[in-house]
């Protein structure tokens, strides 16, 4: 199972629109901080702040050379959240597919 407490991190970290053109962004490859502000209508500040929170979910992480902070999308928790997701949609097709088998069955009955 995995941990829920992480998977809580990744989700409210995609939750912004923001953020989740950042990561769309960084799926294209790594990206400097001012790469990722300049599609979006906020402050280079605040735009730092979202990156603080993708670092913190593990979504992304970065490093700074010179006066450049590059950010680089991190797989791992982007897969830990697609996995969660996956294992409820599989629950959910499954208790469907039963439910559509009973469904016509009670049809033929009739």
């Amino acid at each position: 199972m995995l941990q829920l407490d992480s998977l809580d991190h990744v989700f409210h970290a995609l939750v912004d629109p923001g953020r989740r053109s950042m990561i769309d962004r960084l799926s294209h490859g790594p990206a400097s901080v001012s790469d990722l502000a300049r599609p979006l209508d906020m402050t280079l500040t605040a735009v730092l702040q979202h990156v603080k929170v993708l670092e913190a979910a593990g979504l992304i992480t970065s490093a700074k050379t010179g006066r450049v902070r590059t950010c680089e999308l991190e797989l791992v928790a982007l897969g830990n959240g697609a996995a969660w997701i996956m294992e409820r949609r599989r629950t959910w097709e499954t208790r469907l597919d039963r439910l559509g088998r009973v469904l016509s069955a009670s049809v033929d009955e009739s």
